[in-house]
């Protein structure tokens, strides 16, 4: 969709199994602003085998640019948070000739693959409360960042950078908020649960549990096809407690009993280690959208869980929020990379 023009403009592609997702972003009177969107969610690919297929996806992208009226070819994508290897690791004080040596040997500890088959990364993490110099070390298949690169060559595409979905979750749901907060983005074929300190991913997990295993639950306890289970899902969901003695409504909480026992293990994890709560919960993804879903979180975390909203920053079209409110969900990813060189 063709909204505005701008000479310099940038563009969050978000590759996932079930589709990509597009979001051109430029600043206008110091202020991040939609310029289109688009995006596609017919790709049938299992998480990352599209990297096998460079081609296909880059046919995609193409295809979301030219119906949409993108024409900015500089592009910020994500790697999936499941497959980036990331932990934060203490270091004394190091020259900078010692410091990258010394980040290898550490890495060697935490990432359970050989380092010759990584593209390592590191980031000093500035705290004045901490005397040792701690960093977060993120770690990426040399496959996977081959697999990106494919795509946007093919596409004829600047890529700029990757970075791993959580910091783009960060920028655009975050923003500023320096307080404990857990992001659940809860995808097609995966949930990512990450908890957030000061803007810093201090620890994340990754269950192979997303919206298409909801679907297929409701298919098969109705013992129908998953076209049909999806727009069940989504009329029923997680409704009122007299519903959810309904077979529907029962299977949706079966399913995410597991993302429930995963935010709770991280919770626990976070404050026993660090002494502190968190402060709330911010969901992410197109499966949030389930009715009901942010109540039922709300009464078995007891928490303060919400639907984050990715334009919050953005200055976007009045005429357009109503349909922008109903995909922020699903664009979350793509708004937080196209805000990463806007700011």
């Amino acid at each position: 969709m063709g909204l505005l023009k701008a000479n310099t403009s940038y563009l969050g592609i978000d590759i996932g199994s079930n589709g990509v997702k597009i979001v051109e972003l430029a600043k206008k009177e110091g202020k991040p602003t939609l310029l289109n969107f688009g995006f596609s969610e017919d790709m049938n690919h299992q998480e990352n085998d599209w990297i096998n297929d460079p081609k296909k996806v880059a046919k995609i992208i193409t295809k979301i640019c030219s119906d949409s009226g993108i024409s900015s070819k500089n592009v910020i994508s994500a790697l999936p948070t499941f497959s980036v290897f990331s932990s934060i690791i203490s270091l004394p004080d190091v020259s900078k000739k010692d410091l990258e040596p010394a980040i290898q040997w550490e890495a060697k500890k935490v990432i359970p693959l050989p380092l010759e088959e990584m593209i390592l990364d590191w980031k000093k993490i500035e705290d004045a409360n901490v005397k040792i110099n701690k960093y977060l070390l993120t770690g990426a298949p040399k496959v996977l960042v081959k697999g990106y690169l494919d795509t946007f060559r093919e596409a004829e595409m600047n890529l700029l950078s990757l970075e791993t979905e959580t910091f783009s979750l960060i920028r655009s749901l975050l923003g500023n908020d320096k307080s404990s907060i857990m992001i659940v983005e809860i995808g097609a074929s995966t949930t990512d649960v990450s908890v957030i300190e000061n803007s810093i991913p201090i620890f994340s997990r990754s269950i192979d549990l997303g919206g298409n295993t909801i679907t297929k639950s409701i298919g098969d306890h109705l013992g129908i096809g998953l076209e049909r289970a999806e727009q069940f899902k989504y009329d029923l969901g997680v409704s009122s407690d007299e519903a959810q003695k309904d077979v529907v409504p029962q299977a949706i909480i079966k399913t995410i009993t597991s993302v429930v026992n995963e935010i709770k293990y991280a919770n626990s994890m976070y404050e026993n280690k660090s002494g502190k709560s968190i402060d709330k919960i911010v969901l992410s993804g197109g499966s949030v959208l389930l009715p009901g879903l942010v109540n039922y979180l709300i009464k078995i975390l007891n928490k303060n869980v919400m639907i984050g909203d990715p334009w919050a920053h953005v200055v976007c079209p009045d005429d357009l929020k109503p349909l922008l409110n109903e995909i922020g969900a699903r664009m979350s990813v793509a708004v937080g990379l196209a805000l990463r060189n806007i700011y």
